[in-house]
């Protein structure tokens, strides 16, 4: 199974446990995309709604792809009942998005996973003149709260680490859309921070992509051995979050007045 693919085995426990984003953020996204009901926004690969609700409530015309079906699954059931709510179970490289344009697409930590030259070039063609293009990433630092415990656990993944497939992701390049026709890229951070019990570190590294490959005899003792590093170090791991926000715009058509739409 493929990286991006496996996730779709794991929703309820990806829907617990991965990191939401700060709401310092979506406040900068709103107003600088000017969400409203008059608006329309995609979302790529949206996973168990980690990004939604804020963009959602903006009474927005909110569309969503996810390739997952369980991931599918799990946000139908939990917006389901808004009327603005729209997903498909489809492959946003390949899907058919027809006559649709839209004034944001946006994406959280699921844009790395499409080739960065479809990614950037099919947001391009899908977005109005004027549209935005916002991707989302969280950076955790577990090191500078607790050394000693980073220590342990960096034992724990030189002894028992060894994933059945090697993670071959990271090439995406967050800084290059002004390559492929993008404007005004700007980078905005945003600090947050969380806190996890054994346990509850334990099941957030259980929905890391390539520690859900590690065969046994390695993945028993890899996850006990996270859990002990824990426990016998203070008790908890504290992650302090730098909540990263890349915005974008598809600039006006050339000639095209400021403020003017002209067609997509």
């Amino acid at each position: 199974m493929e990286f991006r693919k496996i996730f779709d085995t794991i929703p309820e426990q990806f829907d617990r446990f991965r990191p939401r984003y700060s709401p310092e953020l979506f406040r900068s996204l709103i107003g600088y995309a000017e969400l409203g009901p008059e608006k329309t926004v995609l979302e790529i690969g949206p996973g168990t709604g980690q990004a939604t609700d804020p963009i959602l409530e903006t009474g927005c015309d909110y569309h969503a792809v996810e390739l997952g079906e369980h991931l599918f699954a799990k946000m139908k059931e939990k917006y389901g009942r808004f009327p603005n709510f729209h997903i498909v179970n489809d492959d946003f490289i390949t899907h058919d998005f027809g006559d649709r344009r839209f004034d944001l697409i946006y994406s959280a930590a699921t844009i790395q996973w499409i080739p960065e030259e479809i990614a950037y070039s099919k947001t391009f063609a899908l977005l109005k003149p004027g549209g935005v293009l916002a991707m989302m990433l969280t950076r955790g630092d577990y090191k500078t709260p607790n050394e000693k415990l980073y220590a342990e656990i960096q034992k724990v993944y030189d002894r028992y680490f060894h994933p059945e497939t090697p993670y071959t992701h990271g090439g995406f390049r967050y800084d290059r859309a002004g390559d492929y026709g993008y404007a005004d890229l700007e980078r905005r951070d945003f600090p947050g921070r969380r806190e996890m019990d054994p346990d509850e570190y334990v099941s957030y590294c259980g929905t890391h992509c390539d520690h859900l490959v590690i065969p046994e005899p390695y993945r028993t003792p890899f996850f006990a051995g996270l859990r002990n590093a824990v426990a016998e170090n203070g008790g908890k791991v504290v992650f302090e979050d730098t909540h990263v926000l890349y915005l974008a715009k598809k600039p006006f058509v050339p000639g095209t007045p400021q403020g003017a739409r002209s067609p997509a």
